[in-house]
């Protein structure tokens, strides 16, 4: 820890592959992370930025669960999705983030046809972190554009997952996407050729 009271994100990655497996709970997790203030600075080696969306760089990962670093333009915002049921919870650093919960209203998995309806819109900042709630996965984040500043956020997967689901308010659908890295422990993903 440093003098300021900061964490590496590499020493929180290593603190969290320390829990033993029956202690990596939803509850457990979140309690560490509470109290947790990562070192800004120790996220330059993942800090790739992007104008036309947000970046996703992946910090560390093991059977149990993937750390990300994800890097925030102004106004720039996630899709909205869910985690595959993936447990997920988010920490920024930098900046701040809004979170928007929805709630599936109705779902036609034949015709991948939803309906959704906006739940509860928090905050995510260096001092309030987020546990994506279990009951209600489905969710946007988004860096306001009215803050007009770039954020960082870090989050925790609790397993390495490479898909998940899409929803359009504009279109009623919805459908399954990869999941894609633009940096990997620092070094750039090759974009696969077409």
């Amino acid at each position: 820890m440093g003098v300021d009271g900061t964490v590496p994100v590499l020493e929180l990655a290593r603190s969290l592959a320390a829990l033993p497996a029956a202690e990596f709970t939803g509850d457990r997790v979140t309690s560490l992370l509470q109290d947790v203030r990562v070192a800004p600075a120790s996220l330059s080696p993942y800090l790739r930025f992007d104008a036309t969306r947000y970046t996703r760089n992946l910090v560390y990962a093991c059977d149990r669960f993937e750390l990300l670093v994800l890097c925030w333009e102004p106004g720039q915002k996630s899709a909205i999705h869910n985690h595959a049921g993936q447990e997920c919870w988010m920490l920024a650093p930098v900046g701040r983030l809004l979170n928007q919960n929805y709630r599936v209203v109705e779902l036609d998995e034949e015709r991948q046809t939803c309906r959704l309806a906006e739940a509860a819109l928090c905050v995510i900042d260096g001092e309030h972190p987020l546990r994506v709630d279990p009951e209600e996965p489905v969710h946007r984040v988004e860096n306001p554009a009215t803050d007009g500043r770039r954020a960082v956020s870090i989050h925790l997967y609790s397993l390495p997952y490479d898909r998940c689901l899409v929803y359009s308010l504009e279109s009623g659908r919805y459908g399954e996407v990869e999941l894609q890295y633009t940096t990997k422990f620092g070094q750039p993903v090759e974009e696969p050729s077409r």
